[in-house]
């Protein structure tokens, strides 16, 4: 089955508007005693007209994941579905690239659809926001960890004086906030904790973030990319030009700004849409907004299992991010086998692309790319 999306799924809407139909919560799925968490019980009562479904685990929803049929009604989940759970594992994992420590996750799955996301890899045909209801154990344990480590022996391509945790790799904290507090916790959190930051990356602007205090203590990074191509595989994300008339409001509210360039996507003409991209952050910036800017730069990385479940909701977008003429397999980490760019094309095209960074937006330095 393949779904049509509305026009305003594919082409983006003003931030109210797609505040208002990011979510339209129909049903909570949750693990047993999930009150007894003062943050379980505040999603349930933020929702409170939901249905209240009960299962074992957050993990295993029986008719949600593995269900090949959910894949036509791939957005509606998104947006009708809420699971709370606890996170029962809590570990910080090294990372050195974006960051020092990737923490545990507070929240996975999304309300955005972006078509080349690689958590629906794990989860199968489905993919809601999970949000981890015992938030006081994870900040305890981030505060810990943090104080263990003592204070950073020198810098690094992560951050120069300062220890820095992911807190949203499995989800997007932008749109996190609008269903519970637990960034606003974390970002509390970072705001007293003296050698360590948190950092997350986005494609939402929610503007509530700017009543928060982060003191310095929490880096954003905007993910941007040209908003031709935005439209294909960007769903229900914010315009890149919102994006781009956000940064400076975040700086001015105490947040560290950083930009992400992912993924970057080739098709014919791309290095020009880039330029037009760069050129729109360098005339949408004030200086003081330049000069802290720093960019991470990830070229597209795909995988046949999430090709299979997008030609089932949104085919269109895997014309550009399906190319087997451009891209090899790869192993990943993890075990998986990837597709990405062929060598030495891709290292060429990293190249290009750093080089234009360098002209167009010469203050922005690039931390990594690849």
């Amino acid at each position: 089955m393949t779904a049509t999306l509305p026009e305003h799924e594919i082409r983006g809407l003003r931030p109210v508007e797609l505040a208002d139909r990011l979510l339209d919560i129909k049903r909570i799925y949750h693990e047993p005693g999930i009150q007894r968490f003062d943050r379980g019980r505040a999603v349930l009562d933020r929702f409170s007209d939901a249905e209240r479904i009960e299962v074992a685990s957050h993990q295993a929803i029986p008719g949600l994941y593995g269900n090949e049929g959910n894949v036509g009604d791939w957005v509606r989940i998104k947006r009708e579905t809420l699971v709370l759970g606890e996170k029962k594992s809590l570990s910080a994992r090294r990372n050195e690239r974006s960051s020092d420590w990737i923490a545990p996750s507070t929240a996975n799955g999304c309300a955005m659809a972006c078509s080349y996301c690689y958590v629906p890899r794990r989860k199968g045909y489905a993919n809601p926001i999970t949000v981890f209801a015992n938030i006081d154990k994870i900040a305890g344990y981030l505060e810990r960890h943090a104080a263990r480590q003592g204070v950073k022996p020198g810098p690094n391509q992560c951050d120069p004086v300062d220890w820095v945790y992911d807190i949203g790799e499995n989800s997007d904290c932008s749109v996190d906030a609008m269903v519970s507090d637990n960034v606003r916790d974390l970002v509390d959190l970072f705001a007293r904790i003296p050698n360590a930051k948190a950092s997350f990356a986005t494609k939402f602007v929610n503007r509530d973030l700017l009543g928060y205090d982060p003191r310095g203590g929490t880096r954003v990074r905007f993910s941007l990319m040209p908003q031709e191509t935005s439209r294909l595989v960007d769903i229900r994300t914010s315009k890149a030009a919102d994006r781009i008339a956000a940064l400076d409001d975040f700086v001015e509210a105490g947040f560290e700004v950083h930009l992400n360039f992912s993924p970057v996507i080739v098709y014919e003409g791309w290095q020009n849409d880039w330029a037009k991209l760069l050129e729109q952050v360098a005339d949408g910036t004030n200086e003081r907004t330049k000069r802290q800017l720093a960019a991470e730069i990830i070229f597209l990385t795909h995988n046949e299992g999430l090709h299979e479940v997008n030609l089932g909701w949104h085919p269109k977008a895997e014309e550009l991010l399906w190319r087997p003429d451009l891209q090899q397999l790869k192993r990943s980490e993890s075990g998986q086998w990837n597709v990405r760019y062929k060598s030495p094309w891709k290292g060429r095209w990293v190249q290009e692309l750093t080089d234009l960074l360098a002209v167009k937006l010469p203050t922005c330095r690039v931390r990594y790319a690849f």
